[in-house]
């Protein structure tokens, strides 16, 4: 993998988005083989100091996403773009030995593993999309490799719960059994990224050279653009809190709704989700006016969060079924996750002409995020709340569609400002 030019995909413009967006979906979503698979395992009965098993090992990874997000910050925005393919066989190599790790030492001490495999991971994002931002064709690229993230999480507990029942493995290896499918697909998949060129003179003129940004230029950016960002960050942080509670929970929430035993029910539902979403942002490649793009991706944004309440209402009203509300309300939640991973930072950047990097955006955002995950789920342990998953996820994803379409329209209402005050 030396740096010159005979290793890059030789093709047309149409060929290279086609090529990046295939090889950047698959492998992150081999990544993903390394992360979630243990969340098909709902532990039952084990409790350690009060706590439940399973949510101490979900606040554990997610703890270490945590951090890694708050980190990536500087770590995404400065990265080089040499060497990085061993960047990412380091970091889930980490990941992977934690599983191991996790296997072997009993519980509950075997939770401090889950931390060590959620920080590496945590950094994976940035470095994989650094690949692929930039161009023409990032908003169909970046749509591809956000929606991995969907599909893969469907995949990968399908797969872990097909090990779970077929070999009969205990559940503290089905995670790094789950790796050890993944692995030499990932390999491939790391030696195919690297082949994507970079952005050529057009893609730069039509979406901004994307370079490193020291402390400096990350806080003009920041107040620049404050008031937009912040109500950026509380919509992703939203999202992101009941779209992991919906991700880490899915099988009890199941469990709760009467489908015991059955993983093929985590791709039925995300295997669309994926294609919709893929389908609604892949298109917005087709608007060449960035500024128009992310008024549009606001859209897809306050449409998300009305799909979300209003099919819960109905569900709660007990005139949907089960599967077709876990599927629209996650349909829902990913109109508005993944616009933030993969074009809305993306237009950002190239509507307002600076000159940066979409990675520093997206760990600003996730860094809010997460710690809004992981103050939902300590607050119910801390505060010894008995949740039953569904009412609570339904129940709260009603207020948060409310909320969340009116911080959009704010959100929009600002960014249309800025915009005049340019021209």
């Amino acid at each position: 993998m030396q740096n010159n030019s005979t290793r890059y995909f030789k093709g047309s413009p149409l060929q290279t988005g086609i090529y990046a967006a295939i090889v950047a979906f698959l492998t992150y979503t081999m990544i993903f083989g390394f992360r979630k698979s243990y969340t098909v395992c709902t532990f039952d009965g084990l409790r350690f100091a009060g706590l439940n098993y399973k949510t101490i090992l979900v606040l554990s990874q997610m703890i270490g996403y945590l951090l890694a997000k708050f980190y990536g910050i500087k770590f995404i925005s400065e990265l080089k773009r040499l060497g990085r393919y061993k960047i990412i066989l380091l970091l889930v190599g980490i990941a992977w030995a934690a599983w191991l790790c996790f296997a072997i030492v009993p519980a509950p001490y075997n939770a401090v593993f889950l931390f060590i495999n959620g920080f590496p991971l945590g950094m994976l994002w940035g470095v994989v999309f650094s690949y692929v931002e930039g161009r023409r064709s990032t908003d169909f690229i970046g749509a591809a490799l956000a929606v991995s993230f969907i599909f893969s999480s469907g995949f990968v507990k399908s797969v872990g719960g097909w090990l779970l029942l077929e070999f009969h493995l205990s559940e503290f290896w089905v995670p790094f059994a789950t790796g050890l499918v993944f692995a030499l697909p990932l390999l491939l998949f790391i030696y195919l990224i690297e082949k994507i060129p970079p952005p050529d003179e057009a893609d730069i003129a039509a979406r901004m050279n994307r370079t490193p940004m020291n402390a400096a230029e990350r806080k003009k950016f920041i107040r620049s653009f404050l008031p937009g960002l912040a109500a950026c960050i509380f919509i992703y942080g939203f999202a992101t809190i009941f779209r992991d509670i919906r991700d880490n929970f899915s099988a009890d929430m199941w469990k709760e709704m009467g489908y015991l035993n059955q993983p093929a029910l985590f791709s039925k539902t995300e295997t669309p989700i994926t294609l919709i979403v893929l389908v609604l942002i892949g298109s917005m490649v087709l608007i060449k006016n960035s500024y128009k793009a992310l008024m549009l991706a606001h859209l897809f944004i306050a449409m998300g969060f009305a799909l979300s309440g209003i099919t819960t209402f109905f569900f709660v009203q007990h005139q949907l079924d089960p599967v077709w509300w876990m599927t629209a309300v996650g349909l829902g939640l990913y109109m508005v996750y993944i616009p933030f991973n993969s074009v809305f930072f993306e237009r950002l950047i190239a509507a307002f002409r600076f000159t940066g990097n979409v990675g520093f955006l997206i760990y600003l955002a996730d860094s809010f995020g997460y710690l809004g995950s992981v103050t939902v789920l300590l607050s119910k342990e801390i505060f010894k709340v008995k949740l039953n998953w569904v009412d609570f996820f339904s129940n709260s994803v009603m207020i948060l569609s409310v909320v969340g379409v009116l911080i959009t329209f704010f959100s929009a209402y600002y960014f249309a400002g800025k915009r005049r005050q340019q021209t």
